[in-house]
């Protein structure tokens, strides 16, 4: 096999001796892949279909060693590098083209310490599989709403979902991780070691080094909860995103209630004839007694004509897993979003106006109901600090031709610009696309000098940019 030639983080390039990859390899408990290898394909292939990035080398990791291994391997021939997780995130970070991959797919252990209610987690694990393993013992972090999503990215970034109300971000029960840093070595980060780089962590994204192991604390939950979906005519949405607005207000935390305009699926509790017409979704959870959920969720089921409703007691794993056909891989995605503290009647209007005109039919706007115990944490507690937001929106492009990207993309960012008047300026980063890096600053606020300081601390080289860039100074 001929030697490699792979880009170097300056942008230039340089030739690596097959001799070179070998004794890689043979260091590795993983497995090494190049163009060459079977196995390759599946390996660079992520969630968002618009990526198609062809590495030179990718390192499947079986363990902390050889993330190691991989990591001195990458700084010593000062290697462009990506590190994937799971592979989910919407801006492709987790390839690049002619660097180096470091892979932490395979690294899948969850060991749940029910008593403790602590769990241990690897990297490569996705939201399904935590949750399976936390409800064995009717307990859960709060993650997202997608099961196919990878544990890393969600926590790194933030993370929230149907428990956050509750139980506060994913990063609000992470305890400690194990980090390799750029310069190989291996840490802990806790509230006792290493705690600026704890704070980092919890909403820096991928910035100061690779998680290999993430420590949760659990809350009980479920196993069974009263969860599912009210849906509306779309001639009502503008009627039913008032209530909406009035009825969250009042919510418990126990409660969590999110609304989607899109084009109804063929879901079997929906007439035919409102198949592939607009709709408005609501979605609703209550983490807490079935009885009072019953209770408090009256009011919201009596309000106006639904076409459907379909909540009902379900066990929460399934109701995690309920999202997964709407978001399978192997489709072309672009997303734009917002925060915002209120909506407007000027932002529900501008909303519903673009769900009128919705240029693919998996293409769809959703907004997130925040507050409760995301709210109750002070701002600069970690690195995630947009604490003060009640709403956040991502507009949603998904489709499956590639003709159809000027078309679809054009209509996130128009619809993008004409809510910004309404918007707290600051974003979700697990919800920017690769385009966005001019927003890093906005979607870390008061956090970003803190971050540029702890990036000079541990990734000066900027080794680790590939991702929502926070640049060293």
């Amino acid at each position: 096999m001929a030697d490699l030639t792979m880009t170097t983080l300056d942008g230039g390039t340089t030739r690596i001796a097959q001799g070179t990859v070998d004794t890689l390899a043979a260091s590795l408990r993983g497995d090494l892949l190049t163009s060459q290898s079977q196995g390759y394909d599946d390996a660079r292939s992520i969630w968002n279909a618009m990526i198609d990035k062809r590495p030179a080398l990718i390192v499947q990791c079986a363990d902390a060693a050889d993330v190691t291994c991989a990591v001195n391997f990458a700084r010593d021939h000062e290697l462009l590098v990506a590190v994937h997780g799971v592979g989910h995130n919407i801006a492709g970070n987790a390839v690049c083209d002619d660097g180096i991959v470091i892979s932490l797919a395979g690294m899948k252990s969850v060991r749940v310490d029910p008593g403790a209610r602590r769990a241990l987690v690897e990297p490569g694990v996705t939201l399904g599989e935590l949750d399976k393993e936390t409800q064995a013992h009717g307990l859960a972090v709060p993650v997202g709403i997608n099961s196919t999503t990878g544990i890393a990215g969600l926590t790194l970034g933030g993370g929230f979902g149907w428990l956050s109300r509750k139980h506060g971000m994913t990063v609000d029960s992470l305890v400690s991780a194990d980090v390799v840093t750029t310069s190989g070595e291996m840490v802990k980060a806790s509230a006792d070691e290493n705690p600026d780089l704890f704070w980092g962590i919890r909403g820096g994204g991928g910035n100061f080094g690779i998680v290999t192991s993430f420590e949760f604390e659990l809350h009980p939950v479920g196993p069974e909860v009263l969860a599912g979906l009210i849906v509306h005519p779309f001639s009502a949405a503008r009627e039913v995103l008032q209530y909406y607005r009035e009825f969250t207000a009042q919510a418990p935390d126990e409660l969590t209630v999110w609304v989607v305009m899109r084009k109804a699926p063929p879901l079997p509790f929906l007439p035919e004839d409102v198949h592939g017409t607009e709709v408005l979704v609501v979605a609703a959870l209550y983490a807490g007694d079935m009885a009072e959920g019953e209770r408090v969720l009256a009011p919201l089921r009596a309000f106006g004509n639904p076409i459907a409703d379909v909540v009902s007691p379900h066990q929460f794993t399934d109701f995690q897993a309920a999202f997964d056909p709407l978001l399978t891989p192997g489709m072309r995605n672009y997303w734009k979003s917002h925060d915002f503290l209120e909506l407007s009647d000027g932002l529900l209007d501008t909303l519903i106006q673009y769900a009128g005109r919705l240029p693919d039919p998996q293409c769809e706007i959703f907004v997130a109901q925040m507050g409760g115990a995301t709210n109750r944490v002070p701002a600069d507690a970690t690195a995630y600090p947009h604490r003060s937001a009640e709403f956040i929106m991502n507009v949603h492009g998904r489709w499956d031709d590639a003709a159809n990207d000027d078309r679809c993309i054009g209509w996130c960012r128009e619809l993008f610009e004409a809510t910004r008047q309404y918007a707290t300026g600051g974003v979700y980063v697990n919800f920017m696309t690769e385009e966005e890096q001019q927003r890093v600053k906005d979607a870390y606020g008061d956090s970003y000098k803190r971050l540029v300081q702890l990036k000079n601390k541990y990734d000066p080289e900027n080794m680790l940019r590939l991702n929502q860039n926070i640049r060293p100074a």
